[in-house]
């Protein structure tokens, strides 16, 4: 278990590296729209189709998810002094977070 005093380190670590995942996972979206202008369903369909670009939308995915709850317990920790409310809207940011889950992962496979 990680003590206190490290726990700040490894959120920081994960924010930096999720955001290096959605960035290179935005720029490869970009150009694969610049490539293949104008887009239609078939090429869309085909590109996700292939294992391993499913595999990276679900790593995306969850670095996108992860990132976010950071950066909103951050927000509600620094703000919302309250600890039932601040309990309350982390548990419905969860609950909208997990709701985004089951819904892209139904959606990419």
């Amino acid at each position: 278990m990680l003590n206190n005093n490290r726990r700040g380190f490894f959120e920081w670590i994960v924010q930096r590296v999720s955001a290096i995942l959605m960035g290179a996972y935005a720029i490869f979206i970009a150009v694969f729209f610049f490539r293949h202008a104008p887009m239609n369903f078939s090429v869309w369909n085909d590109l996700f189709s292939h294992l391993v670009m499913k595999i990276a939308t679900f790593i995306v995915l969850i670095a996108i998810l992860w990132h976010a709850w950071i950066g909103l317990w951050t927000v509600l920790t620094d703000y919302v002094k309250c600890g039932y409310l601040r309990l309350l809207l982390e548990v419905l940011v969860i609950l909208v977070l997990i709701s985004y889950l089951v819904w892209c992962v139904d959606a990419l496979w």
